[in-house]
């Protein structure tokens, strides 16, 4: 009989929190199972931890190397295994293994409209929402990590069928209050996302220019990266123009970013939408104050200190000076007879 195995498929996972998480399964990963695993080539210079019962099979940033350990899968795979997709996308061909896919990116349920990405993102992301869509009776079950992120499975995959989706929010160690926030941080807020249309960087900057308008300019540290050129000018743009007290951190593994929470005041979230919110998680691990969308995927991981509608400008605004106590006494209202004054003055 064969011996049952975990087959692990993540080919362009690399970055950011997918990364963080494929670590902590990588560590986590149960002992005396044998593991066969496709993984990014270049999470090969994170150090990513492989035990020794785990069996590597790297896949380039290419088409060809794709479509390869695509057709390696389907071959590799035995009815006795249990295989876990965890880059978002069903396999292309029915699997002979149970197959489970792990749906973080929000993006592939087309929630965000893709004119908001770039060209060469809106034409990746429209060709992974079809893979999504068509190959969807591929997966036995879908793993989430939120309630939230459940209903939205459950919406996108329509009235052909109910999906088993199943909810297990996961994520690395983190120390509790181990590195608490200074007293005296090197910045008012932090915002740890890359440049994707959804974490809403654009309203963010209109929020920064309205408060610069009215004489407050907290300062801020955001970690948009080597891709995020044409959104970091917009910025870069904005700080010049209205004297804006932003910094562009460099690029930082997870120890790093743990640190430069403890160096802000506060995390601020505008995120339309996340499949679990993993900086919300490690703010509040830290016991970092948290300012951010009125959305369900926040209320689910943290509880934040000021809310606002990430897709008004004014009402992010508003939330970081309530936050900071310089928010502006509400106007009373005024009487019919200073209108008349007014209107004829």
């Amino acid at each position: 009989m064969n011996e049952s195995r975990i087959l692990l498929y993540a080919p362009n996972v690399h970055t950011g929190g997918g990364a963080v998480l494929l670590e902590a399964l990588l560590r986590g990963l149960p002992a005396g199972v044998p593991v066969l695993a496709w993984l990014d080539q270049r999470s090969r210079d994170r150090g990513a931890p492989l035990p020794e019962h785990v069996q590597v099979r790297w896949v380039a940033a290419t088409a060809k190397s794709r479509w390869s350990a695509e057709w390696d899968l389907r071959r590799e795979a035995r009815a006795t295994d249990r295989l876990l997709c965890f880059h978002g996308l069903p396999p292309l061909w029915r699997s002979r293994a149970f197959t489970a896919l792990f749906q973080q990116n929000r993006n592939l349920l087309g929630q965000v409209p893709l004119r908001q990405f770039a060209p060469r993102t809106r034409v990746r992301l429209w060709f992974e929402q079809q893979v999504s869509r068509r190959m969807r009776h591929h997966v036995d079950v879908y793993w989430v990590q939120t309630e939230a992120m459940a209903d939205a499975v459950r919406a996108w995959w329509g009235p052909s069928g109910t999906p088993t989706v199943r909810v297990c929010g996961f994520a690395p160690p983190l120390p509790t209050h181990a590195a608490p926030p200074s007293t005296t941080p090197r910045r008012d807020f932090i915002y740890v996302a890359d440049g994707e249309a959804h974490k809403n960087h654009r309203r963010l900057l209109a929020a920064w220019v309205l408060m610069a308008g009215s004489g407050h300019r907290p300062s801020l540290a955001l970690t948009l990266g080597a891709r995020d050129g044409a959104l970091r000018a917009e910025w870069e743009a904005g700080i010049a123009a209205h004297g804006l007290a932003v910094e562009f951190l460099p690029p930082m593994d997870h120890a790093a970013v743990l640190k430069a929470y403890a160096e802000s005041g506060a995390l601020v979230f505008p995120s339309l939408g996340e499949s679990y919110g993993l900086p919300l998680v490690e703010a509040a691990a830290q016991g970092l104050p948290i300012v951010a969308a009125e959305r369900d995927y926040v209320r689910e991981v943290c509880v934040p200190v000021q809310t606002f509608d990430p897709e008004s400008p004014r009402s992010i605004a508003h939330a970081v000076l309530r936050h900071l106590q310089l928010a502006p006494t509400p106007a009373a209202p005024a009487s019919a007879a200073d209108f008349w004054r007014a209107c004829w003055s």
